[in-house]
């Protein structure tokens, strides 16, 4: 049995706090990648789904549990998607939600969670300086604060996309996880470790911002002073402690990949999958491509978390250039 904060019994009982719009995304095998990457590539698709992303599996429970217990407002500080989640979920059970957030997220994030009915908070700084001021509003108004990858709803939310991924007919050699706080990796990998543990898995965040991979290596949490990368939802310079320890379980290795990957890897999933997918959602792919060997003829899956992405950057990323007068969905 994997020894981690998450329960087998809990992640599976979760499922029934989780809107059914959220479970059992699409997962297949991506004919067009395979020739081009050397592998088999199994998509697990996350962004399907109203607030586009996997955050809403975790908030659905939270806001489930707040409601029951006669709470009626919760706060969180959110790189984008889990304030987005959260307003989702929290909106449908009566809750108050305000989300604290850097002035400088993609504005197609901080516009939905406007239009979801939450208080946005802006913050001058990045999403570490933005969960300093969602505490100083849980003090303030006596409201519980919502943490990624410390409450472990975050993590076992996330885990019930492990479950789906090991329960089906497909057998993966790996699973590759975008690495953040940890809420992603650590849930998923736990739901795959505690039933296929011969598969491994394998986090990735990107090379601008490195603090959860290195401090995996050194097995200690390592912070960093800033961050630079266009994944914004994994950029993140302070671990937490508890988060690591159930990395340090279920990972089997933590890489670091190039910006200039990431945009290939989005490039490549919009021509040979039709996909358009955030920078975080393409971490995946962009670690076959610094090391197809590692992964050649394998079977491998990952996970598109989010398509959350401001579409004039994406064009700028990824090299395209919208038809004049076509209607672009960002």
């Amino acid at each position: 049995m994997v020894k981690t904060r998450l329960d087998l019994a809990r992640v599976q009982a979760a499922r029934q706090a989780i809107d059914p719009i959220f479970l059992d995304s699409p997962l297949y095998p991506c004919a067009g990648l395979a020739d081009g990457l050397g592998c088999t590539v199994s998509l697990k698709l996350e962004t399907v789904n109203p607030v586009r992303s996997f955050k809403a599996r975790g908030t659905e429970i939270i806001a489930s549990r707040l409601a029951a217990a006669g709470r009626r407002a919760v706060v969180c500080a959110s790189a984008g998607n889990l304030g987005q989640a959260l307003a989702w979920s929290g909106r449908g059970r009566g809750l108050d939600v305000t989300v604290v957030a850097s002035r400088l997220a993609p504005a197609v994030k901080l516009d939905r969670i406007r239009a979801l009915g939450a208080e946005l908070v802006l913050v001058d700084g990045d999403y570490d300086v933005a969960c300093e001021q969602a505490a100083v509003i849980s003090r303030e108004r006596g409201i519980r604060r919502i943490e990624d990858s410390v409450d472990i709803e975050t993590c076992e939310g996330a885990a019930t996309i492990g479950l789906e991924l090991v329960s089906g007919s497909a057998r993966f050699d790996a699973v590759l996880v975008a690495l953040g706080t940890g809420a992603l990796a650590g849930g998923v990998g736990y739901a795959v470790k505690e039933l296929a543990p011969e598969v491994e898995v394998i986090c990735v965040q990107p090379q601008g911002a490195p603090a959860m991979t290195l401090s995996w290596h050194e097995k200690r949490v390592i912070t960093t002073d800033s961050t630079d990368t266009i994944a914004d939802g994994v950029a993140g310079r302070v671990p937490n402690p508890d988060a690591l320890a159930d990395i340090l379980v279920v990972a089997d290795d933590a890489v670091l990949v190039s910006e200039r990957s990431i945009t290939e890897a989005m490039r490549i999933l919009l021509d040979h999958a039709g996909l358009v997918v955030e920078p975080s959602a393409a971490l995946g792919i962009a670690a076959i491509l610094e090391d197809r060997d590692r992964f050649a003829g394998k079977h491998v899956a990952t996970i598109l978390c989010g398509s959350n992405v401001d579409m004039d950057a994406y064009h700028r990323w990824v090299g395209t250039v919208p038809a004049a007068g076509a209607l672009v969905d960002g």
